[in-house]
Formats: C-alpha cells, structure tokens, sequence
C-alpha cells in the first residue's frame, strides 16, 4: 500500500470513525511531507541527467538534446508543484500544531478551574470574614502588648523635670554659701611696723656730722 493511499485511507482498512487525532493528523503529515522531500531529490538528480544529456548532444544530435530539455522542463515543472505543494502541508501542519497547543491549553485551564471550584466549595465565605477579623484583633492585641513592654519602667515619672532641676540649683547654691563660709580670710597684724634699725640712725648721724664738719672747715 503507497504512502498516499495510506494518507487517504483511515486506520483499519478504511472504517470510519470519529475522526483522527491531532496526533494521527500530524503524523500523516509529516510522513508526506518525507515523501515529497524525497521526491524534489529524485526530480533534482532528473533535471541535472536531462540537462547534462541535453549538452552531450549538443548540435551533433539536436532531436535528442531537444527531447532531453522536454523532459527537463516537465521535471522542473513537477518540482515547482511539490514546492508548492509543501507550503501548503506546512501551513496546514503548523496550525493543526496550533490548534493542538491551543486545546490543551484550554483542557488544562479547564481542568485547573474545576479544582478550584472543588476547592472553593468548602469554603464558607462568612466563616473566612469572621476568621480575617480575629486575626486582625490578634494582630492588634499583638501590637499593644509588644508596645506595652518597649515602654522603659519608669516609677515616678509623675514628676515635673523642671522642678527637680530647681531643686538641684538651690542645693548646688546651698552646698557654695557654706563652703563660703568655712574659709578664713587672714586678719590684719595689729603691731606697729618695725622701726628703722639702732645701726641705720647711727649712720645717718655720722653722715650729719660730716657735713658740719666740712662746713666749718671751708
């Protein structure tokens, strides 16, 4: 059985059925497109021969040179229709591909939105509100409690800072005024001064003398 056959023939001797798979498609696919790939080499192996025929007999023996470029052409021809031929195959292949992607794509979203109504349907929306506001309470509760013990312990915190400092200023004044007065400043010496030394007035007399004696002298 030829590969065409095969193509145009379901599996199982041509019962129908359903229809093929995307799988099956592409397959069939792929296999033409392998047995026309082959052909275009046949049909390129052709052309060269007739055309290397075609330059053997030259002018020598022009019917056959012609008859070789006939059969060039029709092989050219039979090339240029498998070439299209495969654009066709591969734009069919490419969005059956496609549409294959797509399928499972939307299979597996389909899928995916059965289990999350699966899973939503034993949930109770008013049980997950009451559940989100005693874990917002907690949270608070939380919070308080964290902010109660950061807080330094501070017993006497009721005083006035502006106060204790006045008091610290008038002890500090208070300690100054009585170191005031415990120093004692040196009393003044109530003797007379010294008078000048016996030996200071003895040479202040003989000097006096001198000078009358020399008075007289002159």
């Amino acid at each position: 059985m030829s590969k065409l056959t095969k193509l145009f023939k379901g599996p199982g001797g041509g019962k129908s059925r359903g229809g093929p798979s995307p799988q099956e498609a592409l397959a069939r696919l792929r296999e033409t497109e392998d047995m026309l790939g082959k052909k275009q080499e046949y049909l390129e192996k052709k052309i060269e021969q007739e055309l290397a025929t075609a330059k053997k007999h030259g002018t020598k023996n022009k019917r056959a040179a012609l008859q070789a470029l006939k059969r060039k052409k029709r092989f050219e021809k039979q090339l240029v229709q498998i070439d299209g031929t495969l654009s066709t195959i591969e734009f069919q292949r490419e969005a059956l591909e496609n549409s294959h992607t797509n399928t499972e794509v939307l299979k597996n979203m389909g899928y995916a939105a059965r289990a999350m109504k699966s899973v939503h349907e034993n949930m109770d929306i008013d049980k997950i509100d009451s559940l989100m506001q005693d874990i917002t309470e907690q949270q608070e509760v939380a919070q308080e409690i964290s902010d109660a013990i950061s807080r330094p312990a501070g017993f006497g915190e009721e005083f006035d800072e502006d106060e204790l400092l006045a008091e610290l200023e008038e002890l500090e004044q208070e300690e100054l005024n009585r170191h005031m007065e415990n120093v004692r400043l040196p009393s003044v010496p109530s003797t007379s001064l010294p008078s000048k030394p016996a030996s200071s007035r003895r040479r202040a007399e003989d000097e006096d003398d001198l000078k009358h004696l020399a008075a007289w002298a002159s």
